[in-house]
């Protein structure tokens, strides 16, 4: 049942890669090794030319196509990575190309592949979902005889994401005893953990997937790919609904573990990178230094590569990266509370209940009139997570009746 990965031409995409995809570079990390006692490397993919891995893949399937089928042009669909990285390789290789996109992605993600692709791409945004824009790309690929860009499960992509597993093995002058990778639909996984086990097999392969689309985690499970009914997107460059089969059969055989992390734990990290190593990096390119803490015995003293995937992430997402971060660190509190029948009400809950490093970050009255004795809801900042039930207490001791909000998933989604 294995798809082997052809070593010698993930070598062959490596030489023919020009000036169109970096060679990143493989830096140590002085923060993540201070905490964890070990000598921690990021591989920068962050740092090619659109921001991501993607380009390696994109690139190597569109040159292997034949001569015939460049005349025809490319499709494929995708909301991110994928789709910048096909950009660029139509406009390196004056290839005509048509992008199909959800039509709610975010404009500036839109305007980045058309500047990626310039005249020879076109996008066409369809459908609300990526299974909506992907049907119309493979449909739209069928009826034209134009060959569909697979954003993972495809020999070809698989063979370009491999390359960096041979920059890595390349530029480190050492026994790598951990490698960390990304996993979405597993076409990096699959390369780079393929390259690894031919050329370094006592290295340690850990695949890391979000906690809310464990795709590849359930599949490796239950022994075949298996489809989530419905995944959590907020990490979007790694949040998929199933592997590719090839993926899975791959990573199956080469993978040691497969771990998932908590969304609110890699929105941490992105800050901690931005603010102590001004690293900017996409949810998906945080994922493999955020699950670091799990593996703390293991990797003590050890030379440990975590694979930074990318760092196109939107400015305007900056928000939401806080407040899941604070939801997660148990330092930001929702309640809907019942203000009592009295003049004055709101002013004692700020003197009587909040204690000194707490604050109030969202207030908003339920009802238009009578807001002195009615409903609210707040949404409360708290100096330290062990301080909530104290906080509780105090409402309770006051006579402000409330509804706490954070484990009430239904009313919850509507604020957050």
């Amino acid at each position: 049942m294995h798809t082997k990965v052809n070593l010698e031409n993930v070598r062959k995409a490596a030489s023919s890669f020009g000036d169109v995809v970096l060679r990143t570079p493989l830096m140590p990390n002085h923060t993540q090794s201070q905490k964890w006692k070990a000598n921690v490397f990021f591989k920068r993919e962050d740092l090619q030319q659109v921001r991501s891995y993607k380009i390696r893949g994109a690139y190597h399937k569109i040159s292997s196509l034949s001569k015939e089928e460049l005349k025809n042009g490319v499709v494929c669909a995708s909301a991110g990575n994928h789709a910048q990285g096909v950009a660029l390789s139509c406009s390196k290789m004056s290839v005509q190309g048509v992008i199909f996109m959800p039509t709610p992605t975010p404009n500036q993600k839109v305007e980045q592949v058309k500047m990626f692709g310039g005249s020879f791409v076109r996008v066409e945004l369809i459908g609300d979902t990526f299974d909506d824009a992907s049907a119309a790309a493979k449909e739209f690929s069928q009826r034209n005889g134009m060959a569909f860009i697979h954003p993972f499960d495809d020999e070809k992509v698989i063979e370009g994401q491999g390359t960096v597993g041979l920059e890595i093995l390349d530029q480190a002058s050492y026994p790598i005893d951990y490698l960390f990778l990304p996993v979405g639909g597993g076409g990096l996984a699959s390369g780079v953990s393929s390259v690894f086990k031919l050329l370094s097999p006592e290295t340690k392969i850990i695949g890391v997937e979000p906690m809310g689309a464990p795709s590849m985690s359930e599949s490796i499970t239950n022994r075949k790919n298996t489809r989530l009914d419905g995944i959590e997107k907020f990490i979007d460059g790694a949040s998929v609904q199933m592997v590719g089969q090839r993926n899975f059969e791959i990573c199956s055989d080469n993978l040691d573990q497969m771990v998932t992390v908590h969304e609110g734990k890699v929105c941490q990290t992105i800050l901690d990178l931005y603010n102590k190593d001004a690293l900017v990096v996409e949810p998906a390119g945080g994922m493999t230094v955020a699950v670091l803490d799990q593996f703390r015995e293991q990797i003590a003293g050890k030379n440990v590569v975590c694979l930074i995937s990318g760092s196109n992430n939107d400015i305007t997402r900056t928000e939401e990266i806080k407040e899941r971060a604070l939801l997660y660190a148990g330092l930001k509190h929702y309640f809907i509370v019942n203000f009592p029948q009295r003049p004055g009400a709101l002013k004692d809950f700020v003197s009587r209940v909040l204690g000194e490093g707490d604050n109030i970050t969202h207030f908003e009255y339920s009802k238009k009139h009578n807001r002195n004795s009615g409903p609210a809801v707040i949404g409360l900042e708290i100096g330290n997570a062990d301080d909530l039930n104290s906080l509780k207490m105090r409402m309770k001791n006051e006579g402000y009746a409330y509804r706490y909000l954070n484990d009430q998933p239904d009313l919850f989604e509507f604020l957050v």
